[in-house]
C-alpha cells in the first residue's frame, strides 16, 4: 500500500513524511480542543502522529499568571540585570557559542522581565530561574496583556485523551520547543516534565550542561502511546520545522510586535485572535 501526498488538502513534505497543518483562531481559557479534534477526526489515518504545541493546551487549561501581580526581589532584578542581561548576553552566551538571536533578545531585556524572574523563582526556584531565557517553559508571546502560560498539567494525558476523542489508532504528542539535549545516548532537558526516557527538571544545570552537548531539537512533553526517544524527536522536531516556516511565529517576546503590531503588554486576546494559529499538525509517513 502507498501513501501519496493528499488531493486538496494544505500540506508539505518534509524528507520522508507529509505535514498537514491544523489551522484555528485563537484558543482562549477553558476552551476545549474541539477545533483541533475535529479536523483530525476528518483528516487523521491510522499510524499518524498528531503533534500539538503546549501553550493551546495550556491556556485551554487556564495555566495562566498574571505577572503584573509580582513585585520583583533583588534576587529576581539581580538575575535579569547582572545575571542574565550582562553576564550571558556579553559574557558567557558568546564563548558557549549560544544562538546569536538569543544573545541579542539577552541584550535587550525589557524591565518587565524583572516581574517574570519572579514568577519564575515562586512558582519553580532558582534552580530554573538561573536560566537566562525560556525558563521552565513559561509562554511570554502567546498570552494577553501581562499574562504568561505555565507548561500545560499532565500532558500525557491529555494526549491520551485526545486519541480517544480522535478514535483511531493514532500517536498524539504534546511538544514544547525548549531543547532536549543528548550526551553518551542518554537525554535530558531544563525542562521540568518530558516524556520517559528524557531526564527532565535539570533547568539551569541541564541548560548549561546542554551547551557542551548536541542539541536534539524540541522536546516531547507527553505522548499518548509508549514511543522510544529518537522517533519522538523525530517527529517533535518535523512538526517545529513546519512551525518555525511560518510568519505568524512567535517565538520569543520580541516577536511579538513583528507579528502582532503591540507592545508584549499590550496584547489583547482580540490581537491573538487576529492571525491565523497552526496549534497542531499531522504527520504522515510516505510509504
Amino acid at each position: 500500500m502507498t501513501t501519496s501526498e493528499p488531493d486538496n488538502i494544505k500540506h508539505t513534505k518534509n524528507g520522508d513524511y507529509i505535514v498537514i497543518p491544523i489551522e484555528t483562531g485563537y484558543i482562549k481559557p477553558n476552551d476545549n480542543l474541539d477545533c483541533i479534534i475535529n479536523p483530525a477526526k476528518e483528516l487523521m489515518k491510522d499510524n499518524d502522529y498528531l503533534v500539538i504545541a503546549e501553550t493551546p493546551i495550556s491556556v485551554s487549561q487556564n495555566r495562566l499568571v498574571d505577572e503584573a501581580q509580582y513585585s520583583p526581589s533583588l534576587t529576581a532584578k539581580f538575575l535579569t540585570t547582572v545575571w542574565s542581561k550582562y553576564l550571558w548576553g556579553y559574557v558567557l552566551g558568546p564563548v558557549l557559542g549560544i544562538k546569536k538571536r538569543t544573545i541579542k533578545n539577552l541584550r535587550k531585556l525589557p524591565k518587565q522581565t524583572e516581574a517574570h524572574k519572579e514568577v519564575v523563582l515562586q512558582l519553580y526556584g532558582l534552580k530554573h530561574a538561573l536560566k537566562p531565557a525560556s525558563e521552565a517553559g513559561i509562554d511570554l508571546s502567546n498570552a494577553p496583556g501581562t499574562f504568561v502560560s505555565l507548561l500545560p498539567e499532565n500532558p500525557q494525558k491529555v494526549a491520551e485523551e485526545i486519541k480517544a476523542e480522535v478514535g483511531k489508532e493514532i500517536c498524539v504528542m504534546i511538544i514544547d520547543t525548549d531543547a532536549t539535549y543528548m550526551k553518551n545516548g542518554k537525554y535530558f532537558t531544563g525542562l521540568p516534565i518530558a516524556i520517559d526516557g528524557i531526564d527532565a527538571n535539570k533547568g539551569f544545570f541541564g541548560y548549561l550542561k546542554g551547551q557542551l552537548c548536541e542539541n536534539m531539537g524540541s522536546t516531547p512533553l507527553g505522548c499518548s502511546e509508549k514511543i522510544d526517544v529518537e522517533t519522538a524527536l523525530k517527529i517533535a522536531n518535523i512538526a517545529e520545522d513546519y512551525q518555525n516556516s511560518l510568519f505568524t511565529e512567535m517565538k520569543t517576546i520580541h516577536s511579538v510586535k513583528e507579528v502582532l503590531g503591540s507592545e508584549i503588554d499590550e496584547v489583547t486576546i482580540e490581537d491573538l485572535d487576529s492571525i491565523t494559529h497552526t496549534p497542531a499538525v499531522i504527520i504522515r509517513k510516505i510509504i
